[in-house]
């Protein structure tokens, strides 16, 4: 009998434990918040009814068929919306006041970096980001798509996953580096050069599972340590078309007006940073249909990180910079994505982007649609950013309206992704 006992504890302690299954198709689930910004408009007498892990319909009660099975979750005092996307990531990187960059690529070991990343991933789910865009693993390899494929197998909780895997740097350009010629470091990113480099990388890189091509424009590789074009015009036209023939975006980061003269004359996706902006280049961004990733809270982050005190001190020539360049953005109407660079500061704070984008000048409202349909538009996320019929079930419910007072998608009630509730306040 003892061995019997013994036996049903070990396999209740040390069986794998799944976070969350599917929801049944079969299983009814109405959601009653006060209000429902559906991706693009608020409205106030709204319910929404989840059918698996689908919207099955959103509307006034009336117009909605409720089967009196429906499990029924009052959210009192609350603004229902869709998952928030968080445009620019770095679940493998953590902020660079507990450990630099540098020290995060040489002294952490891959199984430390993906602990780490797990618990990153599980932050950022509820915090209400049931999406992220995830680029570049920072030297972790390919990890990012054995996370994203826990994810998805249920193991462990978090948000799907758009991963760029290791990111395409020009050889000699990226760190981190060493004053030995002779030491062989681990690099943050791929090399690769010319053409016929740049479609071998691309494909391995597809080939190994990157959802999205990210490459550097630019970077601190100039004279004096100067940020400084990378890749020509030419290589980067070459990227765009390798990874557009298997339907995959490219995105570029790109700090210098040149980097990203010759990012947007390629026809990239999106613009990461974008610290070389310009009337005229923003200008031909919305010609082009390519979008910003302006990444305020990175920015904001570092220079705090270097002692600013924001609100005492007076704002650095970064901070100013950043200002500058969104309100001209802006006023150019280019499309802005809501990606804050998260993993430069504390992962599950991505909403942190949001306060800022407003603080600078952009209507609440449209701070939500970025976060939300702009994301899943910009993205190709076909079935999400959005509260309609069909949809998939990735929603959060906030405490108050966020359109009048955007502090409140930090106030987090309710998280469902795929029709699961992973947290019910």
């Amino acid at each position: 009998m003892k061995i019997i006992k013994l036996i049903i504890i070990s396999v209740l302690f040390t069986s794998p434990r799944v976070i969350a299954q599917e929801v049944p198709s079969t299983i009814y689930t109405l959601i009653k918040p006060d209000r429902v910004f559906d991706g693009k408009q608020l409205h106030t007498n709204w319910y929404v009814l989840v059918k698996g892990k689908r919207i099955e319909a959103v509307g006034e009660p009336s117009t909605i068929k409720i089967p009196a099975s429906a499990k029924i979750i009052e959210l009192k005092g609350t603004t229902l919306m869709p998952g928030m996307i968080e445009g620019h990531s770095h679940l493998f990187l953590h902020p660079y006041n507990e450990t630099s960059w540098n020290d995060q690529v040489l002294t952490e070991s891959r199984a430390e970096r993906t602990a780490r990343a797990v618990e990153h991933a599980k932050a950022t789910l509820m915090a209400g980001f049931t999406t992220v865009r995830d680029l570049g693993t920072e030297g972790a390899g390919y990890d990012d798509v054995g996370l994203k494929g826990a994810i998805n197998k249920g193991v462990i909780p978090g948000p799907r996953m758009l991963v760029a895997t290791r990111a395409i740097v020009a050889t000699g350009s990226y760190g981190p580096k060493s004053n030995v010629t002779e030491a062989v470091l681990p690099t943050g990113a791929e090399q690769a050069d010319g053409a016929e480099g740049l479609t071998r990388v691309i494909r391995s890189q597809i080939g190994y599972g990157a959802d999205v091509i990210k490459l550097y424009a630019d970077y601190r590789w100039g004279l004096n340590e100067t940020a400084a074009p990378t890749f020509t015009l030419d290589e980067l036209k070459t990227a765009v078309q390798v990874a557009g023939s298997s339907g995959r975006q490219v995105v570029a980061h790109s700090g210098t007006e040149e980097g990203m003269r010759r990012a947007i004359a390629a026809g990239v996706s999106t613009i990461e940073h974008g610290d070389g902006g310009t009337p005229e280049l923003f200008k031909q961004m919305k010609a082009k249909g390519i979008a910003l990733c302006p990444t305020l809270a990175a920015t904001e982050s570092t220079n705090t990180y270097r002692g600013w005190k924001k609100g005492v001190d007076a704002n650095p020539e970064a901070v100013k910079h950043k200002h500058e360049i969104f309100t001209e953005a802006l006023k150019a109407g280019v499309t802005i994505c809501m990606g804050g660079d998260v993993g430069v500061f504390t992962h599950g704070n991505n909403a942190l982007e949001m306060l800022l984008m407003a603080e600078y000048g952009m209507k609440n409202i449209d701070v939500l649609r970025s976060a939300t349909s702009v994301n899943a538009e910009v993205f190709e996320l076909k079935d999400l950013g959005n509260i309609k019929a069909g949809y998939l079930a990735d929603l959060v419910a906030v405490e108050g309206n966020p359109v009048e007072d955007i502090k409140s998608v930090k106030q987090v009630r309710l998280v469902m992704k795929d029709g699961v509730i992973y947290l019910q306040k």
